[in-house]
C-alpha cells in the first residue's frame, strides 16, 4: 500500500470464468488530480494532447503493474517518432506509487517508434525488451508491447470518467473472445461475465524525489561542470523522473557532499 496521504486509485484484480482471462480495471481520477498538482508545483504545463499522452501511459504502467508480482519494478520509455517526444513512465507494487514524464528537447529522431520496457525484480538479474510500434496511441503501444514481448494478447479499453480497464490472455484463454471485445462490452462486463475478484492494490502519483537525493548526480560531474552549474551560488536542479525543479544552493549542496564517505 502506498505511504504518502495522497489521493489513492483503487486497482481491482478479478479472473473471468470460462474465459481464462486476467481484467485489470481502476478509477484515475484522483491519481490525474495529484498529477495536475505536481506540475502545478514545479510550474509544469502540457500541450493537451502530450498530457493525455502521459496520463495513459502512466494509466497503462498502474493497471500492468497490478497485474503483475507485487515486487517487481517497471520503468517504461516510450520514444514517440510523430510527435517526437520521450514518454517516461516508472514504478512498483511496494509501495504502490508511479511517476513520469514528458521529454520534448534534444530528442534524437529515431526514425521509428520504440517502447522500451525495464522490468527488476530482487534476487533476478534485471529485463528490458524494445519493440518497434506503429501510430501515436500510447495504450496501442502497450498492447503491441504484450503481443511482441510478453507473447499474449491483451486489450485496453477507455471507459467513461476515467475509467481503465486491461484484459490480459492467461493458458487457455477465450481468444476470439478476448479479440472481439468491443468498448460497449465493458460496462456490462460484470453482468455477461463471471467475474472473481482476486486482488485490490492502490496506488498514488509520487515521485519521492528531493534535493538531496538528486545531489549524487550533481557530484559525478567534472569540477569544471560543477563550477558552471553554481556560477550564480545556486544550481537549478530538474529530477529526470518526474520533472520537479529544484534550487539548491551551493553551500548545502557543500554540507552534503562534505558528509559523504571519503
Amino acid at each position: 500500500m502506498p505511504t504518502s496521504d495522497l489521493a489513492i486509485a483503487e486497482i481491482r484484480c478479478y479472473f473471468v470464468r470460462r474465459r481464462n482471462c486476467l481484467l485489470v480495471r481502476g478509477k484515475f481520477s484522483d491519481l490525474y488530480m495529484d498529477y495536475y498538482l505536481h506540475l502545478m508545483q514545479h510550474g509544469l504545463k502540457h500541450e493537451g494532447r502530450l498530457d493525455t499522452m502521459l496520463k495513459e501511459a502512466l494509466t497503462g504502467l498502474v493497471l500492468h503493474l497490478a497485474s503483475r508480482p507485487q515486487d517487481e519494478i517497471c520503468a517504461w520509455t516510450i520514444h514517440l517518432h510523430d510527435p517526437l517526444l520521450n514518454l517516461f513512465v516508472t514504478g512498483g507494487s511496494r509501495p504502490g506509487r508511479v511517476t513520469g514524464r514528458i521529454f520534448t528537447e534534444d530528442v534524437k529522431d529515431l526514425g521509428k517508434s520504440l517502447f522500451i520496457a525495464q522490468t527488476t525484480r530482487a534476487g533476478e538479474s534485471p529485463r528490458q525488451s524494445t519493440i518497434e510500434f506503429p501510430g501515436s496511441d500510447v495504450l496501442a503501444a502497450i498492447e503491441h508491447f504484450y503481443t511482441q514481448s510478453e507473447q499474449r494478447l491483451t486489450r485496453y479499453f477507455r471507459l467513461s470518467d476515467e475509467d481503465f480497464v486491461q484484459i490480459s490472455a492467461e493458458p487457455d484463454a477465450d481468444l476470439a473472445w478476448l479479440a472481439g471485445l468491443k468498448d460497449t462490452d465493458l460496462p456490462v462486463i460484470d453482468q455477461t461475465e463471471q467475474l472473481s475478484l482476486l486482488e485490490t492494490r492502490a496506488y498514488v502519483f509520487e515521485c519521492g524525489c528531493s534535493v538531496d537525493r538528486l545531489f549524487p548526480m550533481l557530484s559525478r560531474l567534472p569540477q569544471e561542470d560543477l563550477d558552471a552549474v553554481f556560477q550564480d551560488g545556486h544550481a537549478d536542479i530538474t529530477c529526470p523522473r518526474c520533472g520537479a525543479k529544484f534550487e539548491a544552493p551551493l553551500s548545502v549542496f557543500l554540507e552534503w557532499k562534505a558528509k559523504q564517505p571519503a
